[in-house]
């Protein structure tokens, strides 16, 4: 697979995930989401995991984010299920310990939601593969925090900027960084004609009202 002729990294990011169809638009065929939502696109970042150059890339720009804006943290904070192999790269790469966040506690056993070893008091990024409301990476940020650790921020591949996640974070009081976002995303779509103008319209109004749109 070919680099991409863009010189920033949230535009190769786009382009890959377009490319390798982790990242799907069909304004005209919406998916429906878990939720019930109608959406014009659907996500699911899981799959860089098959392409090595790619999942690269993304592995370095994590640790770049993560060197310019967190410093060196003390552990790297996977959320299950798609932040758990990004985070566990990435934490190799930066040569530190990695846990993961389960959704959940688990129901039997030690009924851990965080597994792996933390201490009181240690720094913590967290990583996450796609920020939707930020419900469940505000749940893994608050399991690790009952741990008595220092979350210092997190880290996601894409996110779709919604209100509803930027106010949910900002209620957490937890610094978030994305390495593409929406409008990224749809700028490079275009470019490559994954999309036609005709698209940007419906594709605004969804971001700006994805629980009503297209009903």
């Amino acid at each position: 697979m070919t680099m991409t002729p863009f010189d920033d990294s949230a535009h190769k990011i786009a382009e890959f995930l377009l490319q390798i169809k982790a990242i799907k638009l069909q304004p005209e065929q919406p998916f429906t989401w878990a939720s019930g939502w109608k959406s014009p696109i659907y996500c699911d970042n899981r799959k860089t995991l098959s392409y090595p150059q790619i999942r690269t890339f993304i592995r370095q720009q994590f640790v770049n984010e993560i060197n310019e804006k967190y410093a060196k943290p003390d552990v790297i904070a996977g959320v299950a299920t798609g932040g758990i192999a990004q985070g566990a790269l990435v934490a190799q790469e930066m040569g530190l310990p990695f846990v993961y966040v389960r959704s959940e506690a688990k129901k039997h056993g030690l009924t851990n939601m965080v597994e792996g070893e933390v201490e009181k008091g240690q720094n913590v990024v967290v990583i996450e593969d796609l920020i939707s409301t930020g419900g469940s990476s505000i749940k893994a940020i608050e399991a690790l925090r009952e741990k008595g650790c220092n979350v210092k921020g997190m880290v996601a591949i894409f996110t779709y900027g919604f209100n509803e996640a930027t106010q949910n974070f900002k209620k957490a009081k937890c610094l978030t960084s994305t390495l593409c976002d929406y409008n990224t995303l749809i700028e490079v779509a275009l470019k490559h004609n994954y999309i036609t103008e005709n698209d940007l319209e419906p594709l605004k109004k969804w971001r700006e009202s994805p629980s009503t749109w297209n009903q």
